[in-house]
């Protein structure tokens, strides 16, 4: 109590929200990093060359080289922004370091065969940013990661598809 006979209050303090981590393959980190040396050391320049020619023709109302210049600078800077981001959240993780027991984890490549069909496809969980399904990379936030997260040889992953479910069963779990 405070000498005027009301109630002290503890100070409250409000904790600053800490950014959430992206899991990242090696790969993927070094994907991001090249594209990211490129755009700030190659097409930045690129562009500003590019509008400054652009300004020399005179009128900027009329001038569809200088908008379309200033376009690209605005989605190239946002885009820099966008890959500086990721690299500062960026949880890097190595595949060929993990002992995950057989479980299937982000970065682990597993061989399945659907059940139906009898197909045999091999997949590498990775983040978002390197998922390229023509390479067997898919993302931990696709519905057949999130399906596969947890599971050993021998279990059977149900997918739902937009055929309908798909299941699966694990035949192998590789971390290289």
């Amino acid at each position: 109590m405070d000498p005027g006979g009301g109630v002290i209050s503890e100070p409250h303090f409000t904790p600053i929200p800490t950014m959430a981590t992206v899991p990242i393959t090696v790969r993927g980190l070094q994907k991001l990093k090249a594209e990211l040396l490129q755009l700030k050391g190659i097409d930045r320049h690129t562009v500003i060359k590019a509008i400054a020619e652009a300004r020399a023709q005179g009128d900027l109302s009329e001038n569809a080289e200088y908008e379309a210049a200033k376009d690209k600078q605005g989605f190239i800077e946002g885009r820099i922004l966008e890959l500086e981001s990721k690299l500062a959240a960026a949880q890097v993780i190595d595949p060929a370091t993990l002992d995950a027991g057989g479980r299937v984890v982000f970065g682990a490549t597993v061989d399945l065969e659907e059940e139906v069909s009898g197909a045999n496809v091999t997949y590498q969980i990775v983040g978002d940013d390197e998922a390229d399904l023509r390479l067997g990379l898919i993302s931990i936030s696709s519905p057949i990661a999130r399906a596969l997260i947890g599971k050993e040889i021998g279990d059977v992953a149900d997918v739902q598809a937009p055929g309908g479910v798909k299941s699966y069963e694990i035949m192998d779990v590789r971390y290289v």
